[in-house]
């Protein structure tokens, strides 16, 4: 994290009781290097500060950041014990059991708990009903994950999944940090973790219906991200597994999951301007994956299956996205398409779940999301279960369509999270859980919506938190700008327990939802990408001026705060305007964009070539990849055909 302050140390007192500094920070040196790409050359000055070994670093590299971390202590000795002070209470506000709301699936009730003391939680199941555990079945152990994690320098469960059977649990566990997995079994009947264990794999595992069968992805050892489709059968050497489908477009993202019928298991290709869905008859797990829905440019969706047919979430002749309903032998005729939800556009279908009495939909209207079930009885009756402005309701995870109950959250900038359900046959509300955080009183705060003029005359949201009695809008308070504004995605008004030590000494914490991200529908997004990027930026600094001009800040005590792409926001801000700033926060900030975008051996590089190239590029990448593959000339290409 970088902190660039555009005002000196807040007097004089505080500056000499720091250690003695050199005149200023440590300046990295350059050296001359020549980055070659197809598009020509360029230098880049500090290209030695790249170092990907994870082994051994060079010792330049070392000493350089020694040398930041050192100057970033003398600066901020003096702030030691408001440092302190803020840590304790960072720590006071982390519950020591924040275990999960039992969610049912499959005959059995399912939760993460927390052991007094332990770092890491218990997987636990329950038998039950779909309207309620069985309070006289035992409680099991799925996995624990302590046990798990002890002597691991580094701990982290990607995904699991129960045999269909419920005998055997298989998950995918990190020990490196690095999202490379590992994937194991374990028979719950005897609690014995089997040798069938395959190294190398990214989070995703689906079980096929033989309760033998196992389908994982084998991570790109360059990149890190997608790679192909493995299928593996327990009790059988991994070197024997068989590699079930390969992208050759390594543009795209490859994901598996299982249908809600579980008749399927899914392979979705996806990218930021394309969609393929394959699908794997689950009961004949040896037979060959085939397409649902094929690719087209610029239409992306998500598929699943239910009953007989195909719901598919699409932006096709829809900006907005609908959903539609294909026959299950048919799903790609679009002659037979019925449509559920018609596009709009005030509103943006963002999610659904499919359930065996409804829809639930989750979408965005004015910056807000919400959460409808649409119910099927006689005719199709809609429940709203959306909240308040400046609130967000989100589908929780909904894995077993004949749940009595539909999953959903709640949350603001100052409410945490309330876990829900809605109970699908009566409308009944039940409160679930509440996310814990100790010596938090939410009724002590306040959130609300703006709407800041845009240079261009758009109206651009932004969300505001304050403590009620410590800030006032009176021009006086100081402020913190949040943004981010890339890859469509929205930055929703979600709590965090670390902004009440801001708050309660004062600060207006504000989001500002600019361009770039999804907040206000699809033409938000395309607004702020490729060409229209620079509305990204525009839009934060109106955002903060409004804030200042309706008395919500004062204009010399504005801090702005924003990671990864985020991060390339507040470096733009910091050389637009840094007058309008007292201090940025850039956390691990993406803003070496060229240099980035022309090596794909970095992870997400290859991915997100069409946020940052032009959209003929894309489009040629697709066509000739999804021709070399489909033809068969043998022409296997991991490379974009530019």
């Amino acid at each position: 994290m970088s902190l660039l302050m555009s005002q000196p140390m807040p007097n004089a007192a505080q500056a000499a009781a720091a250690p003695a500094l050199a005149p200023g920070p440590p300046v990295a040196p350059t050296v001359h290097h020549v980055v070659k790409s197809p598009q020509g050359e360029r230098v880049d000055e500090y290209h030695w500060l790249r170092d990907d070994d994870p082994k051994a670093k060079r010792p330049e590299i070392v000493r350089h950041l020694e040398a930041e971390n050192a100057y970033a202590a003398a600066v901020l000795a003096p702030l030691q014990p408001l440092q302190s002070r803020v840590e304790a209470e960072l720590r006071g506000r982390i519950a020591p059991d924040d275990s999960s709301a039992p969610l049912y699936d499959a005959g059995w009730w399912l939760w993460r708990a927390y052991q007094p003391g332990a770092e890491y939680p218990l997987l636990m199941r329950q038998r039950g009903s779909p309207e309620r555990p069985d309070p006289r079945a035992p409680k099991q152990v799925l996995l624990d994950q302590n046990a798990r994690a002890a002597g691991q320098p580094y701990y982290r469960v990607g995904g699991w999944a129960v045999s269909p059977d419920g005998t055997r649990l298989a998950w995918t566990e990190d020990t490196g940090g690095r999202r490379i997995h590992t994937l194991h079994v374990r028979d719950l009947r005897t609690g014995q973790v089997l040798q069938d264990s395959v190294p190398g794999v990214l989070e995703d595992v689906v079980w096929a219906r033989d309760n033998r069968t196992l389908f994982y992805i084998l991570q790109d050892k360059t990149t890190l991200q997608s790679g192909p489709v493995w299928r593996h059968r327990l009790g059988t050497p991994v070197d024997g597994d068989v590699q079930v489908y390969d992208e050759p477009d390594k543009t795209l993202f490859v994901g598996i999951a299982a249908s809600a019928s579980r008749r399927y298991v899914l392979i979705s290709i996806s990218g930021f301007d394309t969609t393929e869905t394959l699908a794997i008859d689950a009961r004949k797990p040896l037979t060959p994956p085939r397409v649902v829905l094929a690719r087209r440019d610029e239409v992306r969706h998500t598929a699943d299956h239910l009953a007989g047919r195909w719901v598919v979430q699409t932006n096709e002749d829809a900006p907005n996205f609908k959903l539609i309903e294909a026959p299950q032998r048919a799903s790609d005729d679009r002659s037979r398409w019925r449509t559920l939800v018609p596009g709009r556009e005030q509103a943006t279908l963002e999610h659904f779940a499919l359930l065996k009495a409804g829809i639930a939909l989750q979408e965005r209207v004015d910056a807000d999301s919400r959460v409808r079930l649409l119910r099927v009885g006689r005719g199709v009756q809609s429940i709203d279960v959306a909240a308040a402005p400046a609130t967000t309701a989100a589908l929780g995870s909904n894995p077993d369509p004949r749940s009595a109950h539909l999953r959903y959250s709640l949350q603001s900038m100052v409410q945490p999270e309330a876990t829900w359900d809605l109970h699908v046959a009566s409308g009944r509300r039940i409160l679930r859980k509440t996310r814990p955080v100790p010596g938090y009183d939410a009724a002590l705060y306040a959130t609300e919506r703006l709407w800041a003029p845009a240079r261009d005359r758009q109206r651009i949201p932004v969300t505001v938190a304050w403590r009620r009695g410590r800030a006032e809008r009176n021009g006086r308070a100081p402020a913190l700008m949040l943004g981010y504004g890339s890859y469509g995605m929205s930055y929703d008004a979600t709590f965090s327990a670390n902004r009440p030590s801001l708050m309660d000494r004062g600060f207006v914490v504000a989001i500002a939802h600019v361009r770039g991200g999804a907040d206000l529908g699809e033409g938000w997004y395309e607004a702020g990408r490729l060409m229209n990027k620079k509305n990204t930026f525009n839009d934060f600094v109106d955002a903060t001026d409004a804030v200042v001009e309706t008395g919500w800040a004062a204009p010399d005590q504005v801090f702005a705060s924003g990671g990864s792409a985020g991060g390339l926001l507040m470096g733009v801000i910091a050389n637009v305007a840094p007058q309008k700033y007292r201090g940025i926060v850039l956390d691990v900030p993406f803003v070496d964009v060229v240099s980035t975008m022309l090596d794909e051996t970095i992870p997400l590089t290859a991915n997100e070539w069409t946020q940052w190239a032009t959209r003929a590029r894309r489009m040629r990448t697709t066509t000739c990849c999804r021709t070399h593959r489909t033809t068969g000339c043998g022409r296997r290409t991991t490379r974009p055909c530019w």
